[in-house]
């Protein structure tokens, strides 16, 4: 009874008179990372290829990106974004700062990932592809950025995360997101022990799930098991074809 007792007295926040609450705050946080994350793809991928230019003038704006972005706290650059800016004239909405905030600082992150993935891949697959008469637009679509993505899977799967996690430091400027919700519980119940510790369980229970999920399509593709379902039906095409050859 001794053990039960505080335990009992730990959970006494009505949940479910905050369901809708936190679920329109976990919608909240999910559409922050689905944004900032193709934001910051497309941005970092951008930064990358800057960086493995041959000429100075282009590596040089990039290199000073990422080195700026890398070394300067997330949590400076929502301030900076949301309550910084409008002092010049510029003034972003809630949902648009924090995106913004998360794009700046996770796409040079994503720009490293990017570029190490791209020099990782042999030059002589370079050669092969102009060999055989492609272009160089064709020869990246086709050949230098597949085998890219596949080097950077893992560290792109570890900031998606990552990313997600973050978007709780948008609480300071009251983005509406899950933490936010949840410091407006707090402040209501008074029960801000139980209310975290449930908080947290939520960030665990989208965390392990998505970060599982990211790990197999790794495996997946890694294995070279096609993803779409036109490639497999070739796969299987072919595999017919040598069969009946054979």
């Amino acid at each position: 009874m001794s053990f039960w007792q505080p335990l009992a007295q730990l959970f006494q926040v009505p949940w479910g008179d905050y369901a809708g609450n936190l679920g329109e705050g976990l919608l909240r946080t999910l559409a922050y990372t689905v944004a900032s994350f193709v934001g910051a793809a497309i941005l970092g991928l951008a930064l990358a290829l800057m960086r493995l230019n041959r000429l100075r003038i282009v590596r040089l704006p990039a290199t000073i990106y990422t080195e700026v972005f890398k070394n300067v706290p997330l949590l400076a650059i929502i301030f900076v974004t949301y309550f910084g800016l409008p002092s010049v004239g510029i003034r972003f909405s809630v949902f648009v700062a924090g995106v913004l905030s998360l794009v700046l600082f996770y796409a040079a992150y994503l720009s490293e990932i990017f570029r190490a993935a791209i020099a990782g891949i042999h030059s002589g697959q370079n050669e092969a592809a102009h060999a055989l008469g492609l272009g160089r637009a064709t020869t990246f679509g086709h050949v230098i950025l597949p085998q890219a993505l596949r080097l950077a899977l893992p560290g792109t799967n570890t900031m998606f995360v990552d990313l997600l996690k973050s978007t709780s430091l948008l609480v300071t400027i009251s983005a509406a997101e899950l933490m936010t919700r949840a410091q407006l519980i707090a402040s209501e119940t008074f029960r801000s022990l139980e209310v975290y510790l449930v908080i947290a369980a939520i960030y665990f229970a989208v965390c392990y799930p998505v970060s599982q999920c990211l790990l197999w399509l790794e495996r997946t593709i890694h294995d070279g098991i096609p993803l779409s379902f036109g490639r497999r039906r070739r796969l299987r095409l072919a595999r017919t074809l040598i069969q009946a050859g054979s």
